[in-house]
């Protein structure tokens, strides 16, 4: 293997070893089976935990093998970072007990040595223990694709999470006055914003975000949009590409493919090729290299001198990068970084935020100090006070089996219909809309992301992170660009035009829903509404008032599950640890166990088995029962709370009624209530082969301060005798 490896080595003796990012080399802890350290990471903190630990053991074993063949005097560790990772059986953050020197990044934030990193500290989202963009990735991580490019369909740029967007906004909007600030003091290179991503298909979704791309329609044509932060866009108002990229996208794929440079950029960039083909020719004495520059040689030389005047990358004002930039990669010109991974170790958020903190300048000042010079970070969860992480031992849970109870309890079993989506015919001669107060929609930092976020570092100035500059947007743009997304999606069929005569119809209704229903709260503004998520969500509603105007005079049809039409209790049988649980009446449920998600759940069922119009009830956990709807630019499915079957004194069958336990009610809360009451239970009930439905919504309860048990049971007896008058 060393020969094979190192072949120069051989024949040496007493080799002296200096290992670079020696935090990657050590012996992990031997450990059995059941101790191992990784058992309680999940997702992608337990595939960086494995990775951590199979590149020490190759590192460790290698020079192993160097000192039993050849033999190694002495080993010199060098790292920023010299603690165990996660995986490597020691508690996390433990520093190497064979450290010598420890300068920690602390020290030198302290000493004033490096920039000081502000980090989100406050936000106007309350309830929540850490700023919402101290951690972003918790947050969308569910949204983010978890391949890389190639591997699955073609992903949207535009449908980035709202919290994300607002991420992007919100730096941005700073980067924006720092750039300036630049410009005005002459310094030739352009200040530096870095996001760090997860893999490369979330890398290319953000790079093209924010550069600008050209999108392919189903139709086969193409149509072009532009990037959303101006500064960094890398094409012009017609769809030309700049000759020299303001945004460089820099990955294991973007390399391979070479793609990242326009193919005029070498004319345009000449004189730096010239000097970057001289430099190798110096450094290497083979002149063949200098002359064979590929296109990953130049992207590569972009990516090391981003911030170097008169260099290839000197232009460069934002690099959207996977992990490249954890290791190695040291710019002085960056101001602002974005994680949008995961950061599962302080070593990877020191890395990272590491990247940004070199000084753009070392001079002292007039009292013969450093001028501080800060790095605003967001999506990082940096901790100035991080200790070694050591997870206790968790105490045992009591399993049960939660089943239906066959045959003894099978006159109590409840059907339902399995629905896949619903159908409508709207006319177009005369569109009017009824909204009401399910139409509303409140923009507010839980729904966009934190709209005011304060940066600070342990020392030093605070700064706020807003987006106010985006309230300068004119209504009327907001408008016909709210009316153009509604027509484009809406009132468009597959595979045909969409239906532009209605554009003046919709867009009156669209102002009708802007001027009524649309609630900016807490530093959030209508611009808001161009994020796409965002104005899905709005077309819903504007779309579901149009549809709510037309219930009666044309039916809406549901289109019930091909293979599984019909779901049934008879078919729950699962497994559960919970320990939140109601053991139900065997005389009315099915189903022998009810998990609870609170206790407020449990008192839903005491107060439903005593109720005497309640026949038959069951919670909805393995029972099947989902509700297609759309949120934003999203497909979900909806789960209610409870199926409870109620005698309205109609002699033929029972009502179904469907009870969805709210207490706070979240934007997502609306469009599900509006999609059964104007969808699901017309379509259903329209259909004639499922029984009768209806749905009702319990909510007021929470938000009272009377006797909790008392108000839940006036509540219910209240819900029960409204749906029976709506049904009789």
């Amino acid at each position: 293997m060393i020969q094979r490896v190192m072949p120069d080595l051989m024949g040496l003796k007493n080799i002296l070893v200096i290992n670079d990012e020696a935090h990657h080399c050590y012996r992990e802890k031997p450990n059995t089976d059941d101790e191992d350290d990784t058992d309680d990471l999940k997702g992608d903190e337990k595939k960086e935990a494995e990775k951590n630990r199979e590149a020490a053991r190759l590192w460790i074993s290698g020079l192993e093998a160097v000192n039993r063949n050849i033999g190694i005097t002495r080993v010199i560790d060098l790292s920023a970072t010299p603690f165990f990772l996660s995986g490597s059986g020691y508690a996390e953050g433990t520093l190497f007990p064979w450290t010598m020197s420890d300068f920690s990044l602390m020290d030198a934030i302290e000493c004033g040595i490096v920039k000081l990193p502000r980090v989100p500290v406050a936000d106007n989202i309350p309830g929540s223990e850490m700023p919402m963009f101290r951690d972003l990735w918790s947050h969308i991580r569910t949204r983010m694709p978890k391949k890389g490019r190639g591997k699955g369909d073609t992903l949207d740029p535009l449908s980035l999470p709202t919290q994300l967007q607002t991420a992007l906004e919100a730096l941005y909007g700073h980067y924006e006055k720092t750039y300036q600030l630049w410009q005005d003091a002459g310094i030739r290179v352009p200040p530096c914003f870095i996001i760090v991503c997860n893999n490369t298909a979330t890398s290319k979704l953000v790079y093209d975000y924010i550069s600008g791309f050209t999108r392919q329609n189903t139709d086969g044509s193409t149509s072009f949009e532009n990037g959303r932060l101006a500064l960094f866009r890398n094409f012009d108002e017609h769809g030309n590409p700049y000759p020299r990229p303001n945004t460089l996208l820099i990955d294991s794929e973007q390399l391979e493919s070479g793609e990242a440079l326009e193919d005029n950029f070498r004319a345009m960039a000449n004189d730096e090729i010239e000097r970057f083909r001289r430099e190798i020719v110096e450094r290497t004495g083979d002149i063949r290299q200098g002359e064979n520059l590929t296109d990953q040689d130049l992207l590569r030389e972009v990516m090391n001198t981003v911030g170097k005047n008169g260099r290839l990358g000197g232009s460069i004002r934002c690099v959207v990068s996977v992990s490249m930039l954890t290791e190695g990669w040291d710019a002085n010109t960056v101001t602002h970084v974005l994680g949008v991974r995961a950061f599962g170790t302080q070593l990877l958020c020191e890395q990272v935020i590491g990247r940004a903190l070199r000084r753009q300048s070392y001079d002292l000042n007039e009292q013969g100090l450093f001028n501080t010079e800060y790095a605003d970070v967001l999506g990082i969860p940096f901790d100035f006070t991080a200790k070694p992480v050591i997870s206790p031992p968790q105490p045992p849970r009591e399993t049960i089996q939660v089943k239906a109870v066959r045959p003894e309890r099978d006159a109590l079993e409840i059907r339902f219909p399995r629905i896949e989506g619903y159908r409508i015919e709207l006319p177009e001669e005369r569109l009017t809309a009824e909204f009401n107060e399910d139409s509303i929609m409140e923009l507010t930092p839980d729904l966009v992301g934190a709209t005011e976020t304060q940066n600070s570092g342990i020392i030093g100035e605070r700064v706020d992170l807003n987006l106010v500059h985006t309230g300068d947007v004119r209504p009327s743009q907001v408008l016909y660009e709210l009316t153009s997304h509604l027509v484009l999606t809406k009132w468009r069929d597959q595979g045909e035009e969409p239906k532009l005569h209605l554009f003046g119809q919709l867009k009156r209704i669209t102002k009708q829903w802007l001027d009524t229903c649309l609630v900016c709260k807490g530093g959030t503004y209508p611009a808001q509404l161009r994020y796409k998520t965002l104005a899905d969500m709005a077309c819903e509603r504007i779309t579901a008032g149009i549809t709510r105007a037309f219930i009666g005079t044309n039916p809406i049809k549901v289109l019930p599950d091909p293979y599984n039409p019909i779901g049934t209790t008879s078919h729950v049988n699962f497994n559960t640890s919970k320990p939140n649980r109601w053991e139900t009446d065997s005389r009315l449920s099915h189903v022998n166990w009810v998990v609870t998600d609170s206790d407020w759940e449990a008192e839903f069922c005491r107060v439903v088995e005593k109720h005497p119009r309640v026949k038959a009830y069951v919670k909805n956990q393995g029972l099947g029962l989902e509700v297609p709807y759309r949120y934003g630019s999203e497909s979900r499915r909806f789960l209610p709370d409870f199926i409870v079957r109620i005698d309205d004194g109609n002699p033929d069958e029972l009502l179904n009624l469907i009870v969805e336990i709210k207490g706070y009610r979240r934007e997502d809360a609306k469009e599900k209530k509006a999609t059964m009451e104007n969808y699901w239970v017309p379509g259903v009930n329209n259909s004639g082969q499922y029984g009768r439905w209806a749905f009702a919504e319990f909510k007021d309860v929470f938000a009272m301060d009377m006797d909790f048990k008392t108000k839940v049971e006036a509540e219910f007896n209240k819900m029960i005798e409204s749906t029976l008058n709506n049904n009789k």
